[in-house]
């Protein structure tokens, strides 16, 4: 069997499983919120179209905001977020989320650094209420290295395909490589917390992030039944963020 067979039959496997995590949720009124984040071309379209592809489409929801129009500029920064947040037995899952805030509008001075500075202060007290309300939050950091970055930004080019995929960021995404690193690392650094931690994917290798984030999610529902038979979460693809990963390799620099 070669290993393309592998990861089709395991994620077949896996998909069937979450399948069964969602009648759950469901039936339980279960509020289900995941956070994808991670830098240009790091692949959360195709890890949220694995997730979802086979889940009800009337309970499970792909947001996807675009910058904000003048009138939204002028709200509370997290309010035009708050509106997608789920209701009991539904399950949403944001492509890029709130975090913006921490990463790209820094980079490209696209907010003040006192309007940063807040986002971060603000974040974890948002997150905490969260959680404490009854929601289920996950926030997964999907990380990749400069080189494999650059080798899918070209592929994205050259794509007819991908046309939509590409956007005027992608120009500066390895000019200003560094900057977003620097981003990154104060971001999981003063936003991770034991009721909302950051999980960071090693994402270089598309199937097996793929793999290991459905992995992660099974497991996170906590039900010995559910995950019968799923493999465990691979620890060199996936781990709760601690502050030695900015140093020991596991994160690009």
């Amino acid at each position: 069997m070669s290993k393309h067979d592998d990861y089709d039959n395991e994620l077949r496997q896996l998909q069937l499983a979450l399948i069964e995590m969602q009648k759950k949720a469901i039936k339980n009124g279960d509020k289900l919120l995941v956070i994808f984040e991670g830098r240009d071309s790091a692949g959360k379209d195709g890890t949220i179209a694995r997730v979802t592809e086979h889940l009800s489409k009337r309970a499970t929801t792909v947001v996807a905001l675009p910058k904000p129009n003048e009138r939204e500029r002028s709200e509370w920064y997290f309010q035009r977020y708050v509106e997608y947040l789920p209701a009991c037995g539904e399950a949403v899952i944001f492509n890029r989320s709130w975090y913006n805030r921490a990463g790209v509008e820094r980079v490209m001075d696209f907010s003040t650094p006192e309007q940063q500075e807040q986002f971060l202060r603000d974040v974890p007290a948002f997150e905490r209420m969260l959680v404490e309300n009854g929601l289920r939050y996950v926030k997964f950091w999907l990380d990749i290295s400069r080189e494999a970055q650059a080798e899918r930004l070209k592929a994205r080019r050259e794509d007819p395909l991908k046309a939509f995929k590409t956007s005027d960021l992608d120009k500066v995404a390895q000019d200003k490589w560094d900057d977003y690193t620097k981003a990154r690392d104060e971001m999981l650094m003063r936003t991770h917390s034991d009721i909302a931690p950051w999980i960071c994917v090693r994402a270089d290798h598309k199937k097996a992030a793929r793999l290991n984030v459905i992995r992660w999610l099974l497991h996170a529902a906590a039900d010995k039944k559910l995950v019968k038979g799923v493999a465990k979460p691979d620890p060199s693809v996936i781990f709760s963020f601690e502050p030695a990963a900015l140093e020991d390799g596991r994160l690009a620099r």
